[in-house]
């Protein structure tokens, strides 16, 4: 059988990107075949043994093309080991634990396939990057107000040890 994995992502400003590609980079130096691409590339899924998705949020749910990946290719995840994560800046919230909160917005993946293991990171807030005037108001006021603040909020460390993690779990 093939032992390819697959990481793919769905990002708006690059920072799922990063995160993506440093899974792939992981289970790469682990001795794994890793292909990484945006979800709008991948049409087919029979290369691969196992799949890594992951996807920013937006107003606490993953991106539309996310879900409509997962939608898409739902029947042929459910038989492959499958990998989630997101990234959200509510992880890198100065006050309160708000994992929890964070891990119920994969809830809709969850309802369409079961992954054996789920990633949640904390992403990088460049106001200058947000498209939606009315959205870069409300982060500009929240990093005055001290809720965020900005800059690249990624843990590699814990990006590298999940996917170090994750390994056995996509080729066992």
């Amino acid at each position: 059988m093939n032992e390819k994995i697959l990481v793919t992502y769905a990002s708006r400003n690059g920072s799922t990107r990063g995160v993506a590609e440093a899974i792939g980079k992981t289970l790469k130096e682990s001795g794994a075949v890793v292909d990484v691409l945006p979800m709008q590339e991948v049409e087919n899924l029979e290369p691969y043994r196992a799949v890594v998705a992951g996807s920013a949020i937006q107003a606490q749910q993953w991106l539309p093309e996310a879900m409509h990946f997962v939608q898409t290719h739902r029947a042929e995840l459910s038989r492959k080991p499958f990998a989630a994560f997101l990234v959200c800046m509510t992880l890198a919230m100065k006050k309160g634990d708000y994992r929890d909160g964070v891990s119920a917005w994969l809830s809709p993946v969850r309802a369409l396939v079961r992954p054996v293991s789920e990633g949640l990171f904390a992403g990088v807030l460049d106001t200058c990057k947000i498209s939606s005037f009315g959205d870069r108001m409300k982060f500009r006021i929240s990093v005055r107000m001290g809720i965020w603040s900005e800059g690249d909020h990624r843990d590699w460390n814990a990006v590298r040890t999940w996917a170090e993690n994750l390994r056995p779990l996509l080729l066992s």
